[in-house]
């Protein structure tokens, strides 16, 4: 099965719960044909989760496929937990997935996972979660190809080879430095935090230096325009997230990362803005520090699927 995109995936899985709940009323019925028409990705999405019921009707006990229907608050069997696993893998709804070209990387991370590496040169590279890299050492040069994900780097001093952060979309040359580089789709982010990186964009003929305190974006044949560095830009090495007046979508998608399941936010409080730390190792306790700051509620419909809802329904 293809993906599906998250927002259609997240609906879809509402109306799952309703209406396999034995009270969903005529009107709940109505409302769903109207959401069925309105886009043929409603349809795919429906169909999806369709065969994948009729796969646990086969394969589960009448109580157990239940449980994985039941609404929020209700005890879900052990026996079912296997089976939810199942259904969020079939669905490509869990976003621990990854290319599985990562797995043959040099150094790779899991979900949650912080991963600190000391390079034969004593470079300091720390691999966020969910990142992967290869290390390309010889005599003339120091390279790491991150595949996906975000590193941190802090190069060693003493060594007259040049060190490269290589990406899809370009190449990065630390000139004595400590700097962020993340994978963003089709982009390359760089975050300068002491000295200066040059960034060279694939396609472009040149490289421009970014200096410390600055970020800029890179994709193959653009290099775009300095940028302030976001503040707290490498708090996640310590285990912290620091949010600066940041959306609230954002800051479940950053949340998202660290932990298995499926986290989402509807859409009428996604640009609610929220400002603080939050620890990382522990997603439960960042996500319980919302409502008090926020106008919002987390609804549980297990312990890998969770949604934070406006707190008036």
């Amino acid at each position: 099965m293809s993906a599906v995109p998250l927002q259609v995936l997240d609906e879809a899985i509402g109306w799952q719960l309703c209406l396999g709940s034995g009270e969903a009323s005529p009107q709940d019925y109505q409302a769903f044909s109207i959401w069925l028409a309105q886009h043929p990705e409603h349809l795919r999405v429906w169909q999806q989760l369709g065969e994948l019921d009729q796969q646990l009707g086969i394969a589960a006990p009448a109580p157990a496929r239940r449980a994985l229907l039941a609404r929020p608050n209700r005890r879900i069997p052990r026996s079912a937990l296997g089976l939810l696993l199942a259904l969020g893998l079939s669905l490509g709804l869990l976003n621990t997935q990854r290319p599985l070209s990562d797995y043959l990387a040099d150094e790779r991370t899991g979900s949650g996972e912080i991963l600190e590496l000391q390079l034969p040169d004593h470079t300091q590279v720390t691999l966020n979660s969910r990142s992967a890299m290869d290390i390309q050492f010889d005599e003339h040069e120091r390279r790491v190809f991150l595949r996906s994900g975000e590193i941190l780097v802090e190069t060693a001093h003493g060594d007259a080879r040049p060190f490269l952060v290589v990406t899809e979309q370009g190449s990065l040359r630390a000139l004595g430095t400590r700097f962020l580089v993340r994978r963003e789709g089709d982009a390359t982010r760089l975050v300068v935090l002491q000295s200066a990186v040059a960034a060279h964009a694939q396609q472009l003929p040149a490289e421009r230096v970014i200096d410390a305190g600055q970020q800029v974006l890179m994709r193959r044949d653009e290099l775009g325009q300095a940028a302030p560095a976001p503040l707290g830009a490498g708090a996640w090495s310590n285990g912290m997230l620091v949010a600066d007046n940041l959306r609230l979508a954002d800051l479940l998608a950053s949340l998202d990362e660290y932990r298995p399941g499926y986290l989402s936010v509807d859409p009428r409080i996604a640009d609610l803005r929220i400002s603080g730390s939050f620890p990382l190792r522990d997603s439960e306790l960042a996500l319980a520090a919302l409502p008090p700051s926020l106008p919002v509620r987390i609804e549980r419909y297990t312990s890998w699927w969770v949604k934070v809802v406006p707190a008036q329904p």
